[in-house]
Formats: structure tokens, C-alpha cells, sequence
């Protein structure tokens, strides 16, 4: 037989399934997943990724940390697979995604306000009067005395309030100033709900909750709103805020857990906002955050390992949470979140 030949038997025997030895095994199916959204459970999905991914080694996740405006966007457009977002989207949003949306809450949390006052011994409180007119810019000075009525025992300096906010569109801004709108008719009037607010001049604007955190660090005199786990890691001091009784709370798991116990499931409907929950031990300012889901996916694969994701946030993941300083979910609402999972196809 000629060269030519026995390369040609060969590669008949190879068609047909003959060829010598075993034949190379499939190589396992890869699954890339593109996620963006919310900053404020950033670090939280980091966790997840990484649990998901040693469990499921064909699952690839990426999750852009952009903000819950940035993420919204992005969902919208069908530029990523999922998003995250603290902030609840437009109707007009949601009409604009045409395989329709889903939004399933996955974690909460507390904003807090972290602060950076050298010498400063003690815990500094907030009165619901107070809060408002600093971040509006009319109380400037630490020293003011609507702040030291509220704090005799600290010795608070003559130094001017160095605000940090957030420059990009944020659901923890959306949570603050669903707080604000709720307690004060004057920022309910100038500012309203929302991702973005025209802070004043003198503020230093950061993006995502990192930017904020890491600014207030270094910045002597700062007072910033943040994610209560981006302040908790840094060791940033928070403020106690006065809730719905008049009560001064600090950020804690149980101050957390009984403000989201305030409010119930309502049907499939989980856009659950709560702007100021009421008990005594509640803490004011709590968000969920929610995952962004299509109603449909083409893919079965990207369809299972979204699955895979979420369902492991909803199990382990709420322990995670809890110790990160997440708020783990309400059994109710995790039980929810699982059934909308399974209305997803």
C-alpha cells in the first residue's frame, strides 16, 4: 500500500469510530456569566463567585462592580447576563426589556454613616433633625449645636464637615435619600428618591461604595454614607441614628434584622422598600439588594448555572453574609426569591 493510501484507511477507520486506542474525552463545557450592578454587595458576590465556581468547574462568573444605575443600564440593553441593583427600577425600565425581568432579592444591608474624627472618644449620634441638614450643607460645622446637643459627652472639634457622597448612580444613594424623603418634607421636596443628588459644592464624590470608604479613611473630618460591611472592614467609626421612635441605634445584626422583619411579602411582587421601618431596636436606613434576571434565556447552560448562583446565595451564602455584615434575608423573602427562580425559563 502506498503512503497515500494507508493515510486514507486511516482516516476512514478514524471516521467510522475505529481509530486505535481511546478516543480524547469531550472537553467539559465552559459557562461564561457577565454580571454588573450594585457596588454595596460587591464583596458578597466575590464570596459566591468563588464557592460557585470550585463546585462547578465549567461555571465562569464575572461580576463588574459599576453601581446599581450602571447595572440597571447594562440589563436593560442586554449587555450582561444579570445585574444586581439596591435601587428598584422604573416600570418604564423594566417595559424596555423584552424577554421581561425578574427581580429576586439576594442579600440586604444597612447604610451607614461612617465618619473620620481624630481624638474624638465615643460614639457619635445623629438626630433625625440633624442628618438631613448636614447633607443638605446648612450644618457645616462638627461643632454646630443641634450636634452637640445630641452629643454632650463628646468633645467635638471646631472643624468644618468634609461631606463624601457618591459621584456615580448608586443604590445606596437610592436607600439614603429613600430614608431622607421619608423623614424630611424639605429633602422630599429639593431631592426626592434617587441614584444621583447634586451634593454640595464642598463634597469630595467617589464612585462605589470602595471609593467612599477609602476616601473617609484618610480624609480627617469626613462624614460619607457607605455599605455597613465597607465600613466595618476599614474600622471606620459609624454614627448612631435616631429611627421611627426616637430611639438612637447602631448598625447592628439584630438592629438590621428587625428593621427588614418590619415589612411582608406581597404575592410575586418583591420589590420590597422599606424607607423607614418601625420598632424600637430598628435600624433606619436598610436596602435589599436585588438580583436582575431575564424571564427567558436561550441558553439551558447559562440558565442552570445562574440557578446554581443564586440558589447558592439564598442557602449558604445568607451565613456568608452574615459575616461579611450583610443582613441575611427573612426566611419569608428567601423562600420567595426561590420561587421566582423557578418561573425563570
Amino acid at each position: 500500500m502506498t503512503e497515500l493510501g494507508r493515510r486514507a484507511a486511516l482516516a476512514a477507520l478514524a471516521g467510522a469510530g475505529l481509530a486505535f486506542g481511546p478516543r480524547p474525552a469531550t472537553a467539559q463545557q465552559r459557562v461564561l456569566l457577565r454580571g454588573a450592578g450594585s457596588s454595596f454587595a460587591a464583596p458578597l458576590f466575590a464570596r459566591w463567585i468563588k464557592a460557585v465556581e470550585a463546585a462547578r468547574p465549567g461555571l465562569s462568573i464575572v461580576y463588574d462592580s459599576v453601581g446599581s444605575g450602571e447595572g440597571i443600564s447594562r440589563f436593560v440593553t442586554g449587555s450582561v447576563d444579570f445585574a444586581a441593583t439596591d435601587a428598584v427600577p422604573s416600570d418604564a425600565q423594566l417595559a424596555k426589556v423584552a424577554d421581561g425581568a425578574r427581580m429576586v432579592p439576594a442579600t440586604a444591608g444597612m447604610v451607614v454613616l461612617a465618619y473620620n474624627l481624630p481624638g474624638v472618644r465615643g460614639t457619635l449620634r445623629l438626630p433625625r433633625a440633624v442628618l438631613p441638614a448636614i447633607l443638605r450643607g446648612e450644618i457645616r460645622s462638627w461643632n454646630d449645636p443641634a450636634i452637640v446637643a445630641a452629643n454632650p459627652g463628646l468633645d467635638l472639634p471646631k472643624r468644618t464637615i468634609v461631606l463624601v457622597a457618591r459621584l456615580d448612580g448608586s443604590g445606596t444613594t437610592y436607600a439614603l435619600t429613600n430614608h431622607l424623603a421619608a423623614i424630611d418634607p424639605v429633602w422630599r421636596e429639593r431631592h426626592g428618591v434617587a441614584t444621583r443628588v447634586d451634593w454640595p459644592g464642598t463634597a469630595m464624590l467617589m464612585r462605589g461604595n470602595e471609593g467612599v470608604s477609602g476616601r473617609l479613611r484618610v480624609t480627617e473630618g469626613g462624614l460619607g454614607y457607605v455599605e455597613h460591611g465597607f465600613a466595618k472592614r476599614l474600622g471606620l467609626p459609624m454614627a448612631e441614628l435616631e429611627n421611627r421612635e426616637g430611639r438612637f441605634v447602631a448598625p447592628t445584626a439584630a438592629a438590621g434584622r428587625e428593621a427588614l422583619a418590619s415589612a411582608d411579602v406581597k404575592g410575586e411582587d418583591l420589590r420590597i422598600v422599606i424607607p423607614d421601618p418601625p420598632g424600637a431596636g430598628s435600624y433606619p436606613i436598610v436596602s435589599y439588594t436585588w438580583l436582575l434576571l431575564y424571564g427567558r434565556y436561550t441558553s439551558g447552560a447559562k440558565l442552570e448555572g445562574l440557578r446554581a448562583f443564586a440558589e447558592f446565595g439564598l442557602g449558604d451564602g445568607q451565613q456568608i453574609a452574615a459575616e461579611m455584615g450583610y443582613v441575611p434575608l427573612p426566611e419569608s423573602v428567601a423562600a420567595a426569591s426561590r420561587s421566582a427562580l423557578q418561573l425563570i425559563g
